[in-house]
């Protein structure tokens, strides 16, 4: 009888201790551990990181680590971390924790536009991704992959349409790089390729000559109009002799992009550049800025009319006055003048 009441109670006991362990295994699964109310919260996980950099940036934001970490052996994340931008909502169970970081790499919005060359570019991408800005303008100025693709450094510019794209955070540079090449391609329809044969440019000379014409104006319905000024001196041999291919001339010559020059002076016009189109007839060797896709557009189907010549209209600012001829051209440049002088600029 006594014997019975021992194994009984061991029965009991054992029981009890299976329950609690029990308990404590379904809590450590399944009850929330997170340390943190409110919003949610983006855990980045690096490429080649490993469970120890994943706890270090988990540390902030989880109750009890002990318990995450049991669960996360035993579902095997330990030894398969993997790279991404994950969210930790509050209230998460170690259970929903660790499904969240192996499946839960959230895409980001990425969007560039208004860069004026390759190295502004893959500083701007590299706010958004993992890469870094000097891996990405490594891959941006690849000689293999620039022959390979047709381009050239001073072109390449051309092959980065402005958008808002959709990337995952851990893109390497090579991946974006190539991700915007297929972006390139898909944008170059046959029928826009059509279209710039049409106008006797090939799809690099046209942004080209749209990131001039970006640059001439910020109003996007004026930009077909002044489209169709440089288009019409250029088929009809003369240079373009625009203003902002002088100002990326001078910021080329002397390595200081931030420079602002609001006035670019007779001096200036002389100088010695490819870019400088009152020296050559040419158009640039690429593009001067980042056209956006409004400024393509607007030289693919830029306005057929006898204007030669344009210049700010003071009386309509962020506008231009048309002129036909240069008598009627020199008196609207007249009238600027005296209004850029009355301003007091002088750079």
């Amino acid at each position: 009888m006594y014997i019975k009441k021992i194994l009984l109670a061991i029965a009991i006991l054992g029981l009890i201790g299976l329950s609690v362990f029990s308990y404590y295994i379904y809590t450590s699964i399944f009850s929330g551990n997170t340390s943190f109310t409110g919003e949610k919260k983006i855990v980045y996980v690096p490429t080649g990181a490993d469970y120890q950099t994943v706890i270090d940036s988990l540390q902030p934001y989880v109750e009890d680590m002990e318990s995450f970490d049991l669960v996360a052996r035993k579902k095997g994340y330990a030894s398969n971390i993997r790279a991404g931008r994950y969210a930790i909502k509050p209230g998460m169970n170690n259970n929903e924790l660790v499904n969240a970081l192996r499946s839960g790499n959230l895409p980001v919005k990425l969007t560039f536009n208004n860069q004026e060359r390759l190295e502004d570019l893959a500083g701007r991408v590299a706010q958004q991704i993992e890469a870094d800005s000097a891996a990405l303008i490594k891959a941006f100025k690849d000689e293999e992959f620039l022959a390979e693709n047709d381009f050239t450094e001073a072109n390449a510019l051309a092959m980065y349409i402005p958008n808002q794209y959709e990337f995952y955070w851990n893109t390497s540079a090579e991946e974006f790089r190539e991700r915007m090449k297929r972006e390139y391609d898909r944008f170059w329809t046959d029928e826009k390729k059509q279209k710039a044969e049409e106008i006797g440019l090939n799809p690099k000379e046209v942004s080209t000559l749209a990131s001039i014409v970006h640059k001439e104006t910020a109003k996007v319905d004026e930009r077909p109009k002044v489209a169709g000024v440089y288009m019409n001196r250029y088929k009809n041999g003369w240079k373009l002799d625009a203003d902002p291919t002088v100002i990326y001339a001078l910021k080329n010559k002397t390595q200081k992009w931030d420079t602002i020059i609001k006035r670019v002076l007779y001096k200036d016009l002389e100088l010695d550049s490819p870019y400088n189109t009152y020296i050559y007839k040419e158009l640039p060797p690429g593009p001067i800025f980042m056209p956006d896709i409004s400024a393509i557009n607007a030289v693919l189907n830029y306005e057929d009319h006898d204007y030669f010549y344009f210049v700010a209209d003071v009386k309509n600012f962020g506008y231009h006055k048309f002129a036909k001829n240069l008598a009627q051209h020199n008196r609207n440049k007249q009238e600027y003048v005296r209004w850029i002088n009355k301003q007091g600029v002088k750079r």
